[in-house]
């Protein structure tokens, strides 16, 4: 009795991964420059940026061509699975150091501070968190609280987490209009979560908060910034899956590249509900 073995797409030879190497070179390059006032820093950095956007609409639009006409079977599949939730394994170990740091601060480094040996060299430092540290003593900034904006970006992911889910639901019944709805809004509640979020910032620098506000305020900008960061890119994922949708590209037994956009959204909720408790309640 014969068996059906299926096939390995092997893709063509790619010139995007050389295009790809030019702009990290362009933006490290030309980053390098800015801060060292070079005059084509700034430059450099602009035309790094357009390569990149060159290499990601041009690849990703050749993987999208190459799914649609029906080249990808079961082991393509599987590998993009592996390969993204590798990915994603790649992003918790990036966020662990950030919480890494922030629990050596609060746990080792402060209190350490406090110690009789070295009240020989900050006296009168108090070490208590929040602190800008025994640098910036008498420093005033606002305490981020976790009422208010916190509390209402905190609603904001977590009911975008629910309406992706009904729009993955959706594909899996063949339901397009549902995908489409429930997908908008959760894009119109990740771009409401950024506005809060730029707002809550501006409100911090008017009250004295500032990423050089000592070791509070990097750490505080630093991993709320990046987490905003990956909010834009996931927004950015799901705006490309809602266009792909619209376009009819999803079935009910193909639709992996939704579901490694949903994968990376929820990731993102994950690490805010731990960003809330961690740095805004405790």
């Amino acid at each position: 009795m014969s068996q059906t073995v299926e096939k390995y797409f092997v893709p063509a030879p790619s010139r995007y991964p050389i295009f790809g190497s030019i702009a990290l070179l362009l933006l490290g390059s030309g980053a390098a420059m800015w801060m060292n006032k070079v005059d084509h820093g700034p430059a450099l950095v602009v035309l790094g940026f357009a390569v990149l956007l060159y290499m990601l609409f041009g690849w990703f639009g050749q993987v999208i061509h190459e799914s649609q006409s029906g080249k990808y079977g079961k082991q393509v599949d599987r590998a993009f699975r592996w390969s993204m939730g590798w990915f994603i394994f790649s992003e918790v170990m990036f966020f662990a150091a950030f919480f890494g740091v922030l629990f050596y601060v609060r746990v080792i480094s402060v209190p350490d501070l406090g110690t009789e040996l070295q009240h020989l060299f900050w006296p009168g430092y108090e070490a208590a968190w929040p602190t800008a540290g025994p640098y910036n003593r008498g420093e005033e900034f606002l305490q981020m609280g976790w009422f208010g904006l916190p509390l209402i970006n905190t609603a904001l992911l977590v009911t975008s987490a629910v309406t992706l889910t009904i729009a993955h639901w959706g594909i899996k019944k063949n339901s397009r209009a549902q995908t489409n709805i429930f997908l908008a809004l959760t894009i119109v509640l990740g771009v409401i979560f950024l506005a809060c979020q730029a707002f809550e910032y501006h409100h911090a620098y008017a009250e004295g908060l500032k990423l050089t506000t000592g070791v509070y305020g990097s750490t505080f900008f630093m991993m709320t910034g990046f987490h905003g960061l990956h909010v834009t890119i996931g927004a950015i994922m799901l705006t490309v899956m809602l266009v792909r949708s619209l376009r009819g590209h999803f079935t009910a037994e193909h639709h992996f590249g939704f579901e490694a956009a949903a994968w990376y959204w929820h990731f993102v909720d994950y690490v805010w509900l731990l960003l809330f408790v961690v740095v805004y309640i405790l």
